[in-house]
């Protein structure tokens, strides 16, 4: 990996994607740190300082998961990337039910633009409805309700409020097209190193705040602690690489053909399935579905469902969130393998060309074999998915951690996957500029 990073920055195209990536994240991470107008930040910091001790820090520690603590911080780019990453789940459940998705989406790059289009025109109407629901929380004193003072607004007057709305809302167009930019004209998926960058943003505070919770039994005891939770992250991490560069390796061979008055197939190649075939994104899937009921709970905290939400989705210890964190992982395992990896349409290709899998039939047999190694493969991969999801479960046992534990399942997929497809591309894209020099002298 570091030699891989060491060759990117002496190859000056690539060196300057990395250099427009950073430039972008620095700008982000700008972004969310500077409070929207009409924002009291000393009455912020008093009581984001009050939440964390409170017996809400749960609630506030799952509300600031995704925004890197811009949320609560009520920043220019609070929301981040979270009203896209709903508006792109709404949009792919919506894809399997409605024909005229789905047909735009068997149109290949014009279709898929289409639905590109729709997912922003849903991420700017998601973004003004979350806009508008935290300013009104946070001029009506229910952002932080266990604060002395809750209000944290200077003016609550009908025209400061439209400005922090159409802010925020601004905010997170902003990031969307920043995300965009970086996978165009950057290094990696865009709005999965936004995520990336959120997520390792809070990583230092949370492992200092372990080490200070400590101090009370001594100083050696802390930082014991402190050190065994970077050794049990480490080999998390390790782990998961490990488990991350799994694959299951298909032989294809492409018998000979003549086209004109050259011979072309007669070689031997392979379909990959990795174990993991969906990567990060059951994980955020999951995590942007269960963060729905707390932002339900933020909004109403006065009703029976609000009070078994807070009772029962905010502890990352409790079973009932655990189990229904772990069946929407493995739910959206298998739905994202299902509508990305066709068996039928790479049958159908293999056939075209003179593929077939030796053993196999070319046809319906090899489709058949497809699917099915495909759904062995899915099993394993979303339960691994699932259980390392339970590590911040474990860390509350046997650690007694708060609810920054840094290396939640969610944020250790996450900032590992990402990592991870970030390096494949790095690579990738030197070794095409290796075989074009190569062909070129």
């Amino acid at each position: 990996m570091l030699h891989a990073f060491a060759s990117a920055f002496k190859t000056p195209d690539l060196r300057k994607k990395i250099f427009f990536t950073l430039f972008i994240l620095v700008i982000f991470r700008l972004g969310s740190t500077i409070p929207v107008p009409n924002v009291d930040v000393a009455k912020i910091d008093r009581c984001v300082a009050q939440s964390q001790t409170s017996s809400a820090a749960g609630l506030y520690s799952m509300i600031n998961l995704f925004s890197g603590g811009a949320l609560l911080q009520l920043a220019i780019f609070a929301l981040g990337i979270m009203p896209y990453i709903t508006s792109s789940i709404i949009l792919q459940l919506l894809t399997v039910v409605i024909p005229k998705l789905e047909a735009l989406k068997k149109e290949g790059a014009s279709g898929q633009n289409k639905i590109t289009q729709y997912t922003r025109y849903l991420t700017l109407v998601l973004g003004v409805l979350q806009a508008t629901a935290f300013v009104t929380l946070a001029t009506s004193g229910q952002l932080f309700r266990t604060c002395s003072d809750p209000i944290v607004v200077n003016d609550t007057s009908i025209f400061p409020i439209i400005v922090m709305v159409l802010t925020m809302t601004a905010g997170t167009t902003i990031v969307m097209w920043m995300g965009e930019l970086i996978t165009d004209r950057g290094v990696g998926n865009g709005m999965s190193i936004l995520i990336f960058t959120q997520i390792a943003a809070r990583f230092p505070d949370s492992l200092w705040q372990i080490k200070t919770s400590r101090e009370g039994q001594g100083q050696a005891h802390a930082w014991f602690i402190f050190l065994l939770v970077i050794a049990v992250g480490l080999l998390v991490m390790a782990a998961v690489v490990f488990i991350e560069q799994g694959q299951r390796r298909i032989p294809v061979q492409y018998a000979k053909r003549m086209v004109g008055r050259r011979m072309f197939g007669g070689t031997s190649t392979y379909i990959p399935l990795k174990v993991n075939q969906s990567g990060v994104i059951p994980v955020i899937f999951a995590s942007s579905i269960l963060y729905l009921p707390v932002l339900y709970a933020t909004f109403r905290p006065d009703g029976k469902a609000a009070q078994w939400i807070s009772a029962n989705f905010t502890r990352g210890d409790h079973p009932v969130y655990n189990i229904v964190y772990f069946l929407l992982i493995v739910f959206f395992c298998y739905f994202y393998v299902a509508i990305t990896f066709d068996p039928v349409e790479m049958s159908d290709n293999m056939k075209k060309y003179g593929g077939f899998i030796p053993g196999i039939r070319a046809g319906k047999p090899t489709e058949d074999y497809l699917a099915y190694v495909l759904s062995r493969l899915t099993a394993p991969g979303s339960l691994y998915l699932g259980l390392i999801s339970l590590i911040p479960t474990l860390a509350f046992v046997f650690l007694n951690a708060n609810q920054n534990f840094p290396f939640g399942g969610t944020s250790i997929l996450i900032v590992v996957g990402v990592g991870l497809d970030t390096i494949k591309q790095v690579e990738s894209k030197l070794q095409q500029r290796s075989y074009e020099g190569f062909l070129t002298t």
